[in-house]
């Protein structure tokens, strides 16, 4: 028999007659309602193992999804199964409620209504979807830094669902921080910037877990910041803290996040030499030696555009989920820079430097440098 595509009118004659009518939609689609007399069995766990859930193959099946597309899909595999009655609904569910025929709505714990709606947009797209999500809920990353590139990182990273944020910052806020790190506000000018980030985020999602650490990272507790993480986002604003972060990602084999800024323009790029050594470079691959303090002013002393940490912070954010969750192609190897005032990118290839001090292939750990005197920074 070969599938029939049928009207949710003709789905209760066929139910009177004991047909299986099964939503083959996600459990978050059906939590805001799914039609009455349907059992829920997302499509790709069904088509995984059919028998498991049907063992009748003679059986009639009446399936239905959002809008039919989905439906129809899964039929066909069940047919192509040995299965001899599959029926679909046309329109499904939505045309089902817009009929205003009966529909029911699941019970759910307050715990997974909460995950269904908070992350509803992100549980849409099949390259996230809830395996996904949860997968960020179990995730961990280090931020250094919740000033100018921490601070639209932080909001979207906490948005977005990451199980933990880690950040580490031992400098306060200042009035003249609130042009550009929008984490904190008037009238936390004096506070610590982890407790003003941690407030900030923790309102604006409770279920990630913000772990304040006041401290400047040094080469005595680098490997305790960035023990458990798996994406390290650097948000620093000066060198020695960057070839630190660098070395320290290499020996622990951890991706590293780059971000820079400075007046109108900006840079991002992705470091994963320890996952990858001898063929993705590292930030020594990139600057073998710091360029002379007075060549590299840092913002106080530049100036820089307010809005320009935002969109160099949000590209860091993007490229941390990707990580997270495996996804896309990361900007390992290559070199994003932005221009704000002719609002340009453009990319350069960086390749692995194979006489790298760090990060050449078979070459062991060292051990760490004296950075600022390397940086010729003051201590």
């Amino acid at each position: 028999m070969a599938i029939r595509e049928i009207l949710p009118e003709h789905v209760a004659p066929l139910l009177a007659q004991g047909s299986v009518f099964i939503d083959v939609r996600e459990d978050h689609e059906r939590a805001s309602g799914q039609a009455e007399g349907a059992r829920g069995i997302p499509k790709a766990q069904l088509e995984a193992d059919p028998f498991a859930h049907l063992p009748d193959r003679d059986a009639s099946i009446v399936l239905v999804c959002q809008k039919g597309g989905r439906s129809m899909e899964a039929a066909r595999v069940l047919e192509a199964a040995g299965y001899t009655a599959v029926f679909s609904v046309a329109g499904g569910t939505s045309r089902w409620i817009e009929e205003g025929r009966p529909v029911v709505m699941p019970v759910l714990s307050d715990d997974a209504r909460d995950f269904n709606e908070r992350y509803s947009r992100h549980l849409l797209l099949p390259e996230v979807g809830a395996a996904g999500q949860l997968r960020l809920q179990q995730s961990r990353v280090l931020m250094i830094g919740a000033g100018g590139l921490g601070s639209p990182a932080a909001f979207y990273l906490a948005a977005a669902g990451v199980g933990q944020l880690r950040i580490a910052d031992d400098d306060v806020v200042d009035r003249s921080n609130l042009q550009r790190q929008i984490l904190h506000t008037e009238a936390r000018v004096g506070q610590a910037k982890v407790a003003s980030a941690q407030a900030t985020l923790t309102a604006l999602n409770p279920r990630t877990r913000i772990e304040a650490v006041a401290e400047r990272v040094t080469v005595d507790n680098v490997e305790r910041l960035l023990e458990g993480v798996d994406v390290v986002l650097d948000g620093a604003d000066n060198f020695p803290v960057r070839y630190l972060l660098n070395d320290a990602c290499v020996k622990l084999g951890k991706p590293l996040v780059y971000g820079a800024v400075q007046r109108f323009e900006g840079q991002v790029s992705v470091f994963d030499a320890g996952r990858h050594r001898g063929h993705a470079p590292c930030y020594r691959c990139l600057f073998p030696e710091p360029p002379p303090p007075e060549f590299a002013p840092n913002c106080a002393e530049a100036g820089v555009l307010g809005v320009l940490p935002g969109v160099i912070g949000l590209l860091q954010a993007t490229e941390v989920i990707k990580l997270l969750l495996g996804i896309g192609d990361p900007l390992t190897g290559r070199l994003l820079h932005f221009d704000a005032l002719s609002m340009r990118f453009r990319e350069t290839r960086l390749r692995h430097d194979p006489d790298c001090a760090v990060c050449a292939l078979d070459l062991p750990f060292s051990g760490y440098i004296d950075y600022p005197a390397f940086c010729r920074a003051p201590a």
